[in-house]
């Protein structure tokens, strides 16, 4: 390859599965003439990282999945060299392809005890399977960030916990999974994300931290990543001004945090790619086309994902950087390749999902990560009540039909009653019902997993939960992001907390069955809720 060529390498632009035609042969353009190294997959130009809180509607595609095998071996055709397909697949293609395996949140994992990590190697490895499956083998996940924020909008559920030893555990043990099979692993997002309270997608997060502070936690699960050859680094968007005289200048951005601290000080001579640089924290930094893309890579990325500006980004690399470094990032990138087997042909989709393997998974994971939060004899409250038809059981967010409750209700021989929005209408009349029980289990189908307006649970249903709380004897069972807990009013008042964290079927049914057979639950929470300390 000539030197512009392998500069084209270091380029990942965003591809997007449900795109148009014009779009799809703009990108086979780009990958015939300038040499692309790789792609990263977004679900539609809707969903990608720009609009994540936005109010443009994605438009669900039964056949994605169908949709991305096909982009991934044409998309391969255009190709001298093998592109390194890549997705944000955190929780599996789920995250963005409708009808693949999805497994849980890592918040979710991290309620699981130590001696369980096993279950996260497999379901790493059950991930890149699926992956594979697509022709995709760069998974730019798990996080390594240390989520002692519980008001950081971003990153929450999508953290192993507030604890930096689970944490660095857990993400090793997603790692190995994948590699296992084949599939690369990328740590994110570095020097640490986790103790922000801006979204990066939007605006730039300060981190207020100074070196030693950093070392002591949020660095600790990427260093114990280096010492175990990790595939990939991903920089985050945020600012540390004691890292850079001072400055808010992005990670991404600052040769300090890249070139002095990851690679000199922590001795990382692995792959760094950049976060998505169409992200609002940077990509309006610079008129100049092409500048952001050599700034980024000046500071010592080596991969430009979700770059914007490709053939101008490459000249002005070309035009700024010596022979010496372009070498140095094109033999990192190699590495990577062929590593997944790509530079040996492997390039295709290979093998087809097993949903039962996906369900049984989830399964062990709902028995290991359940996690009783306060309990005065919930069983015996519940077994009394229903023997003098005394008790209900209240879907939140969900109709009567989920797995929680009609199992229950089976096995009680007790009503179930709902309300899927918090319409004054239906709280009134749902209240009249309610109104000669004494006892109550609450589902609580938490309707968003991430922080804004409150996890989107009504202030009329929040209402609803405080005047239960003080007038009955409530069991609340939280599916969804425990942080949820901290903007529900009363909880001191609540016989019981359950912290379920997932609404999977394989978690309503572990939920039900613990309540029903009285069994110790063996999970704890990953990180500490306000207010919970005083219950």
């Amino acid at each position: 390859m000539t030197l512009e060529q392998k500069i084209g390498q270091f380029f990942f632009p965003a591809v997007f599965i449900n795109d148009t035609e014009e779009n799809i042969q703009a990108m086979e353009s780009l990958i015939r003439k300038h040499h692309i190294g790789g792609l990263t997959f977004f679900h539609s130009r809707a969903s990608a990282a720009t609009n994540y809180e936005s109010k443009k509607k994605v438009e669900f595609n039964d056949d994605s999945y169908g949709r991305l095998k096909e982009l991934v071996v044409r998309y391969q055709k255009c190709s001298k060299t093998p592109l390194l397909m890549s997705i944000d697949a955190e929780w599996g293609l789920a995250m963005r392809v409708e009808k693949t395996p999805q497994y849980p949140y890592a918040i979710t994992l991290g309620a699981l005890p130590e001696s369980q990590s096993s279950l996260v190697y497999d379901l790493g490895k059950q991930i890149g399977l699926d992956l594979k499956t697509a022709g995709i083998h760069y998974n730019l996940a798990p996080l390594a960030d240390i989520n002692n924020n519980p008001n950081n909008p971003v990153i929450g559920y999508r953290s192993f916990g507030e604890n930096k030893k689970k944490v660095a555990q857990f993400a090793l043990e997603y790692l190995e999974g994948m590699n296992e099979v084949g599939v690369l692993g990328c740590l994110k997002h570095f020097p640490g994300h986790g103790n922000t309270n801006v979204d990066s997608h939007l605006g730039l997060p300060i981190l207020e931290e100074n070196l030693e502070q950093l070392l002591s936690n949020e660095l600790y699960p990427f260093i114990v990543g280096i010492d175990n050859q990790v595939d990939s680094i991903m920089i985050g968007h945020l600012a540390v001004p004691a890292l850079n005289e001072g400055k808010n200048t992005s990670a991404t951005l600052s040769k300090n945090i890249i070139e002095k601290l990851l690679r000199k000080q922590l001795k990382y001579d692995g792959l760094v790619i950049s976060d998505a640089l169409n992200m609002h924290s940077v990509s309006k930094l610079y008129d100049t086309k092409g500048q952001l893309e050599w700034e980024a890579f000046n500071a010592g990325n080596d991969v430009l994902c979700f770059a914007e500006n490709v053939p101008e980004g490459i000249q002005e690399i070309l035009k700024n950087a010596t022979p010496e470094r372009i070498e140095a990032s094109y033999k990192r990138l190699m590495r990577c390749k062929e590593k997944a087997g790509l530079l040996k042909g492997k390039t295709q989709p290979e093998g087809k999902f097993n949903f039962q393997i996906t369900a049984n998974l989830n399964r062990k994971i709902a028995q290991q990560s359940l996690t009783i939060i306060k309990d005065t004899d919930n069983h015996k409250s519940i077994v009394e009540a229903a023997k003098n038809d005394q008790l209900g059981i209240l879907n939140l967010y969900k109709n009567n039909n989920t797995i929680f409750s009609e199992t229950l209700a089976k096995a009680l021989n007790t009503a179930s009653f709902s309300i899927e929005n918090g319409t004054i209408e239906n709280i009134s009349s749902l209240e009249q019902e309610l109104e000669n029980l004494n006892t109550l289990v609450i589902a609580l189908f938490v309707p968003k997993a991430k922080p804004y307006n409150n996890f989107e649970i009504e202030d009329s249903v929040l209402a609803l939960l405080n005047r239960l709380f003080s007038n009955k004897k409530c069991i609340l069972y939280v599916f969804g992001n425990p942080y949820a807990l901290q903007v529900i009013p009363n909880l001191a008042s609540a016989k019981g907390i359950v912290q379920v964290y997932q609404d999977f079927p394989e978690f309503q049914e572990t939920a039900a069955v613990q309540l029903l057979n009285n069994t110790k639950t063996k999970g704890s929470l990953p990180v500490s809720i306000p207010g919970l300390q005083t219950l």
